[in-house]
Formats: C-alpha cells, sequence, structure tokens
C-alpha cells in the first residue's frame, strides 16, 4: 500500500533534513522528487572535483546528509512529480522511466505532509532576454555540472541575490572568464547586508572565498542589464549595463541573469494553505494553515541552506512527536538572515520599466508587453492574450508581470504541471481506486 505516516514533497536540503529526522524517530517516510537524485539545485551532483578543484564545505555538507537519510531507513521516490491533490491526505503523482520514458501514476496516502518544494529563478523580461546564450545563473551552474564545457568563455553575471557571486566563482572555476558580476542592488543596501554578516561568520568567510576566486573580476553594485545584444546571424555579443548614469556594452559569449529567487507555492496554494506576500504562512514548528501539513525551506522565505535546513528538522521533529524547543535559537537566527536577505537585494523600481513594446513578457505564448500594458489584471491578461497558459504554466511570467503591473497570478488548479493524456487513463499504483481526476476537476 502507498501509505505513509509522512510524506516529504522535495529532496532538496530542506526535506532531506525533514524526512532524516523523522524516520529516525521511528516514522514510516516516503521522500518524493522530481528529480532523479535528491539534493536540489544546492547539492547537484555534477562531474568529480578535478586536482585544481577541490571538495568544498558544501559537498561535505551534501555527502553527510545524504548517509544519513540513507541511513535512516526513508523511502525515496525519486523523478516523481506531483500533480493533483484528488481528496484530503491524498496525492497524485506522475513517474516517467528514464529508459523507456513509460509513465506510471502513484496515488499516495498521508497522515502528515511536509513541503520542501524550493524556489526557482527569478527573471524579468529586457530586450534580449530571450537571446540564445542568455541563462538564469542557477540554469546555468546546472548544466555546467551536466557537462555544459564553458572552459575560455567569456560570461556576464547580472541581476541580483547571493547566487551571482556563488554562481560567478563556480563558473571561474570551471574554466569561464568572468567579465563582470552586476547586482542591482545599492551600495548601502548591500552594505548593511555586509554588516549583518558579522552575526554569520561563516557565510561571511564563504562570501570572502567567493571573491577571492573571483580576483580581477569586476563587481559592480548599483549596476542592472538593460539590454543583451547579437549579431546579424542571431548569436550574442554583448549585454547593455548602466548604473542609472551612463550606460555601456560588455562583450560576453554568455550571459547568466536573474532577479534573486522566487518560492514554489503552487502545491501549498492547491492545498489551501494561506499564503502571506507570497510565502507560505507556517508556524514556530512550520505548521501551515491547513491541519497536518507543514511547509520548510525557501517556499516559507527565502533564507538559504542553514534556515532550511533547521526548518526541515524542526519540521521532521514536530511530525514524530519530538520536541524541538532546543533548536529555537538556531531558527530565529535562520529567520533574521532571511529577513536581512529580504532587504538587501529588494528590487529597484528602474528594472519594471526594461521592456521595449516589442519584447516578450511571456515566451511560452509568445505575448509581448505592448499587448499586456492595456489590460488590467492577470485574469484579463489570460483571457485576451493567453499569457500563462502555456507549458511553463505563469511560473516564468507570472513572477514577470506581478513586477511590472503589480498583477498576482491566481487560478492554480490541478494538473500543477503538464502529464501526458495517456497517463490519464492509466490505473493508479495503488491499493485502492482512486481516480486520476475527481468530477470537479473534469
Amino acid at each position: 500500500m502507498k501509505h505513509f505516516e509522512l510524506i516529504v514533497v522535495g529532496a532538496g536540503p530542506a526535506g532531506i533534513a525533514a524526512a532524516t529526522a523523522a524516520a529516525r524517530c521511528g516514522c514510516r517516510v516516503l521522500l518524493l522528487d522530481d528529480n532523479h537524485a535528491p539534493g536540489g539545485q544546492i547539492w547537484r551532483t555534477g562531474q568529480e572535483p578535478s586536482a585544481n578543484k577541490p571538495v568544498t564545505s558544501t559537498e561535505n555538507r551534501r555527502a553527510t546528509a545524504l548517509r544519513r537519510l540513507t541511513a535512516c531507513g526513508a523511502k525515496l521516490l525519486l523523478g516523481a512529480r506531483v500533480f493533483d491533490v484528488p481528496s484530503p491526505n491524498v496525492l497524485q503523482a506522475i513517474t516517467e522511466s528514464l529508459a523507456s520514458n513509460a509513465p506510471e501514476l502513484h496515488t499516495l496516502h498521508y497522515d502528515k505532509l511536509i513541503l520542501a518544494t524550493g524556489a526557482r529563478e527569478r527573471f524579468l523580461p529586457f530586450p534580449g532576454w530571450t537571446l540564445p546564450g542568455v541563462f538564469g545563473p542557477g540554469g546555468l551552474q546546472a548544466l555546467v555540472k551536466g557537462g555544459f564545457d564553458v572552459r575560455n568563455k567569456r560570461i556576464a553575471v547580472a541581476g541580483s541575490g547571493p547566487l551571482l557571486l556563488a554562481v560567478a566563482a563556480h563558473l571561474r572555476q570551471d574554466g569561464a572568464h568572468i567579465v563582470s558580476i552586476s547586482e542591482q542592488a545599492s551600495t548601502t543596501q548591500l552594505l548593511s547586508f555586509a554588516l549583518s554578516l558579522l552575526a554569520h561568520p561563516a557565510k561571511l568567510r564563504e562570501g570572502l572565498h567567493f571573491r577571492s576566486i573571483l580576483r580581477g573580476s569586476p563587481y559592480r553594485l548599483g549596476c542592472w542589464p538593460v539590454a543583451a545584444l547579437a549579431d546579424a546571424h542571431g548569436n550574442l555579443t554583448a549585454v547593455r549595463l548602466t548604473n542609472g548614469k551612463k550606460t555601456w556594452d560588455e562583450s560576453c559569449d554568455l550571459l547568466a541573469c536573474g532577479f534573486h529567487l522566487i518560492p514554489n507555492t503552487e502545491l501549498p496554494a492547491l492545498l489551501g494553505c494561506t499564503l502571506n506576500n507570497g510565502f507560505v504562512q507556517v508556524d514556530a514548528q512550520q505548521r501551515t494553515t491547513v491541519p497536518n501539513v507543514f511547509c520548510i525551506g525557501e517556499p516559507t522565505g527565502i533564507g538559504g541552506l542553514d534556515a532550511a535546513l533547521i526548518q526541515g528538522e524542526i519540521a521532521g521533529l514536530t511530525c514524530a512527536g519530538k520536541p524541538t524547543s532546543a533548536l529555537a535559537s538556531r531558527a530565529a537566527a535562520g529567520e533574521r538572515f532571511t529577513a536581512a536577505l529580504a532587504r538587501a537585494f529588494r528590487l529597484r523600481p528602474e528594472l519594471r520599466s526594461l521592456a521595449a513594446p516589442e519584447t516578450l513578457v511571456c515566451r511560452c505564448e509568445d505575448v509581448p508587453f505592448s499587448a499586456l500594458a492595456p489590460r488590467t489584471s492577470w485574469t484579463d491578461a489570460k483571457l485576451q492574450t493567453r499569457c500563462g497558459m502555456g507549458p511553463c504554466q505563469g511560473r516564468i511570467c507570472g513572477p514577470a508581470v506581478e513586477t511590472l503591473f503589480g498583477w498576482t497570478p491566481k487560478s492554480i488548479r490541478p494538473p500543477l504541471s503538464p502529464v501526458p493524456v495517456g497517463a490519464l487513463f492509466l490505473p493508479p499504483n495503488s491499493s485502492d481506486s482512486q481516480p486520476v481526476f475527481t468530477k470537479e476537476h473534469q
């Protein structure tokens, strides 16, 4: 039977911590993720370290966490996408075999549920942002870990958030030439953030380590991209940057550009969890407003690795009926760091005016800015332009229109991700006969 005391959705650091803590206390735990290996983006596996690229502290922490996960007895279901919540305490997920692409449905019953769905990069439209060679920083890093060769490539890194510096350092270690790092946040914002790191010496050391790796590459504050430029064949040649006073072009082969992170809250929203300012509302034990549903990591606030790990441990122990008071001080430190990140990397208003009339905002449905400007709401835009109705289901353009127009994307409904039509006719892999979609979904 596919019934578990606890299901953890998301096998990044937070989900691993939660599953390990609960399983060690005797809970029957299932940890599932849409990737085919645990670790999430931050602990994504890649090529083995070379002689000039030693094992990092992050890789050591990942190895330790995975050893504990293996030893705790939690079950893993990898390559699984949760796409529906057909009834209370039931999830529908689909897996596809890497060898045959044959889909399989899973009906998963739970007593308690922990959501560790992570975050994704925020993209804001500007002329040329859809050119080949323009990546999100995290997306480019994932490609490089998968074998994409950036040796001797000139890479410009731009946008906002601590991810820029970390990705730039990793790309440099992989042989890339980092022509510049452009952070839109002001010097005042970043100085305040740097001072807050005195309370987090490990993070301060990490930041200084990244800067030492990037010696010789300019790190500009209060600077942002306004266009990506291409030659007659459509190949990226340069990024146009500005600091609000002057504008210049910087030659590059690749551009890694993203504006911090936004939480993946689609599944919490489908379950009925209350959102507050775009994040899932939780209490001190990570409980959401839905009974027996918990949420941890970035969906509750963009706070980084340490905050995610402590939240995962708290939620796992709580689900197992164990006390968590000893972890309160570390959790409070994580909350303070999360708040500091939000203040430091808040977006400047100039970013709302980057798009030209012909700039695509919805890449899936080829909807330009000029088609959205006359619209009055997210629903009006969807009805009149199909914005947000493509394969990504608004995950890219939704945050963009929220920044550009103040519209809040709505209408979260199953399937949460594309599902092959044929898979909907498969019998669920469960002991009961739960339908794939209930009548109200049809």
